[in-house]
């Protein structure tokens, strides 16, 4: 972002985890809460990055075996004889989607918990925040009058 900016910037969506990054903008007289309110969101990025690069990693992969192992077992190669990249009917992949989301669904239910931990902590600070910029600004506005 440009060094004027005074918002946040959203980036494009990442290659491994497909969410779009946050570039936080960071006033020149930031308080400590509103610091700790970026830096909660920043940490929050963070935790969402790696848990969806790791699971869209994992996924892709395991995407991949099953595919192979499925051709296989139909005397089938990856690629047919045009050159193009073979592929299962829905109803096979719909196995795999099945098979993938209970495998994960510990990890997912973990992941849910902690979002919204996470999140109920920003929104709480973020009322914090609005409340001291409220007490702040009436505090101008009885001074200037």
């Amino acid at each position: 972002p440009p060094a004027h900016s005074r918002n946040d910037w959203i980036g494009p969506p990442d290659k491994h985890s497909n969410l779009w990054p946050v570039v936080f903008y960071v006033p020149p007289e930031e308080s400590p809460l509103e610091r700790r309110l970026r830096e909660a969101r920043q940490e929050s990025q963070a935790c969402d990055q790696r848990f969806w690069a790791r699971h869209n990693r994992a996924f892709r992969q395991e995407k991949e075996e099953f595919i192979y192992s499925r051709l296989k077992a139909k005397g089938l190669e990856m690629r047919d004889e045009t050159g193009q990249k073979a592929t299962l009917n829905a109803e096979e992949m719909a196995d795999f989607y099945k098979d993938f989301l209970s495998k994960n669904f510990r990890k997912h239910m973990q992941y849910n918990r902690d979002w919204y931990k996470r999140n109920f902590t920003i929104t709480f600070l973020m009322g914090q925040v609005a409340l001291a910029r409220t007490l702040r600004w009436l505090r101008w506005k009885k001074k200037s009058v």
